[in-house]
């Protein structure tokens, strides 16, 4: 690698089938050593405009530590960006619905969805509002809130972990929209959510 440049780790996508379409992927960033730090939550289709290192770091503080119940789910975010955000949630014995398959309960599922879904949402908010401290664009969570969800269960949840993706519909000066997928390791599709939730 030339001096002066640093590498941008990808992400494994196993579901990439499933996902909206994004822009084209340019590859990676040329860095110089005056670009700021990338996170490696970055998300590698943000390649011409990241979110910043400590924005990134603040949602995923928020999610992962701040909010008990994502602790409790075992929820661990693996991509944030400005339209899409992935995370990842192993099976464990007190996440079963039904102890005859050992399939996940259907309120994981959906808790887990739209937790991610919230989470597109403050990505998108980080984009757009970036002329506001990383503070004042991660206070804008405060604001936010579920309004609608869906959740339709396509399969049984059986598996050693799952898959879970969110991207942004439309953000709006007061609602967002957003469209969620919970996978299988093996990448198959096993319920799909739409959310919408108030940003201010």
């Amino acid at each position: 690698m030339a001096s002066g440049h640093r590498a941008i780790l990808r992400h494994n996508e196993p579901f990439a089938s499933t996902r909206l379409p994004l822009k084209p992927h340019t590859g990676l960033l040329k860095l110089t050593p005056d670009t700021p730090a990338l996170h490696p939550l970055a998300d590698p289709h943000d390649a011409e405009s990241p979110l910043e290192f400590d924005f990134i770091e603040g949602a995923r503080a928020v999610f992962e530590e701040k909010i008990v119940f994502n602790r409790v789910l075992g929820l661990k975010i693996t991509t944030i960006g400005s339209q899409r955000v992935c995370a990842q949630i192993p099976m464990r014995p007190d996440l079963v619905g039904h102890y005859g398959y050992n399939r996940i309960h259907g309120g994981v599922i959906s808790a887990a969805l739209d937790a991610l879904g919230g989470l597109a949402v403050l990505g998108a908010i980080g984009a757009r509002y970036r002329d506001e401290s990383v503070d004042q664009r991660l206070d804008r969570f405060s604001k936010l809130g579920t309004i609608d969800l869906r959740i339709d269960y396509l399969r049984p949840g059986i598996g050693a972990h799952f898959e879970l993706t969110a991207e942004v519909l439309r953000l709006g000066s007061r609602v967002a929209s957003t469209r969620m997928s919970f996978l299988g390791a093996d990448g198959r599709l096993l319920s799909t959510g739409t959310g919408a939730y108030i940003v201010s």
